[in-house]
């Protein structure tokens, strides 16, 4: 079964969230801090996190950020009342995998996270692929989440990860802003393709040994991107 973690201050919000859930055959737990998320993922290694951002002591942000710095896969679900641009694209940059801004239809989150589960089981790379050659000198460490270059590992978020692979299983071709965001985001209606855009800058800071001039992650003028080496 499906484990599932909501990190909530707003218990009635929580309890609620956790309802729906538990309907829809997830197991469900309810943290309200969090340090006590944070602790809680560590323990329990749950499938995906529901986090809000604006908690008591630890803020969201915080808590995103030191389980990547962990080096923690899990998928996380921003849900915030925090909706302006900057706020989520922090949240993108810090890695995580969604963002929901409050008001949100219980329907809606509940189709996000079948769109991000079903992402997860559809695009793991078999083992013989960690390790592969990318662009760039670069290699692709899918285990270790992480690019390898001159013997330095240059960290990747969760969604860098995939948006790299995205590009990589069809190098030398255009792949459209709203193809990356069907096959990464999983979904192609109902956000702006500004966050594509967004983290391919950040892909191009980690991938490109000058961002400002790629040579490896081309923008192609009114159609989307292009991978070369």
């Amino acid at each position: 079964m499906t484990r599932i973690l909501v990190v909530e201050d707003e218990r009635d919000l929580a309890l609620g969230i956790r309802a729906n859930l538990e309907v829809e055959g997830y197991s469900v737990d309810v943290e309200h801090t969090g340090e006590d998320g944070l602790e809680r993922v560590r323990e329990s290694a749950p499938d995906l996190v529901i986090l809000d951002l604006m908690l008591p002591g630890m803020s969201g942000y915080e808590v995103l950020s030191q389980l990547r710095r962990d080096g923690n896969p899990v998928l996380v679900l921003i849900l915030s009342a925090r909706g302006e641009e900057v706020d989520k694209v922090r949240g993108f940059r810090t890695g995580a995998d969604e963002y929901i801004t409050k008001p949100f239809g219980v329907m809606e989150l509940i189709v996000r996270i079948e769109a991000l589960l079903r992402r997860r089981s559809g695009h793991e790379v078999p083992q013989s692929t960690t390790g592969m050659p990318a662009v760039g000198g670069t290699t692709i460490d899918r285990e270790r989440h992480a690019l390898l270059r001159d013997g330095r590992e240059i960290p990747l978020t969760p969604k860098e990860l995939e948006l790299l692979m995205a590009l990589y299983k069809k190098k030398d071709r255009v792949v459209t802003r709203q193809e990356l965001l069907r096959d990464v985001w999983g979904y192609s209606n109902d956000v702006t393709t500004r966050t594509v855009d967004v983290h391919v800058a950040e892909l191009r800071r980690k991938l490109e040994r000058d961002p400002a001039n790629p040579r490896h992650i081309l923008t192609v003028w009114r159609a989307g991107y292009r991978l070369r080496d």
